[in-house]
């Protein structure tokens, strides 16, 4: 668990992330909204050379291509699971040539691919936030 109070602390904590992840991972981030989870994935992507990450909550999947090709994708709109099979999700996370974020990953679990890295993020009441990772 590392506990972070600044925007600085957190991009440190997605420069040494971005040496831990390889192609093929996909990387699901859990937390409330505002709880700097698009943010995280911006700073994680800079290291490679991508500096216009959006979040993906409209489009539900975002592309880029950088030293490596990355899924950005977002639950947070979805309503139901078939949704998430009629945009081929298999396909995004069974490809080994990209790196594949999801944020709000845990509304549908049933999807998620069994290896993955869970990262989860707590907006505490003092604006810190704590956040966790997880190989699975």
């Amino acid at each position: 668990m590392h506990n972070v109070s600044t925007e600085q602390e957190t991009t440190e904590l997605a420069n040494e992330f971005s040496k831990e992840i390889s192609l093929g991972d996909v990387i699901v981030l859990n937390g409330d909204l505002g709880s700097g989870k698009t943010f995280f994935v911006n700073k994680t992507l800079l290291n490679f050379e991508i500096t216009d990450v959006n979040s993906p909550t409209f489009a539900i999947v975002n592309e880029y291509e950088g030293k490596v090709k990355f899924y950005h994708l977002d639950f947070y709109r979805i309503e139901k699971i078939i949704e998430l099979y009629d945009i081929g999700i298999e396909d995004y996370f069974d490809c080994k040539e990209a790196i594949s974020f999801v944020e709000w990953g845990n509304l549908f679990n049933d999807v998620l691919p069994e290896k993955r890295i869970e990262v989860n993020f707590k907006l505490n009441s003092n604006f810190t936030r704590d956040i966790e990772f997880k190989k699975i």
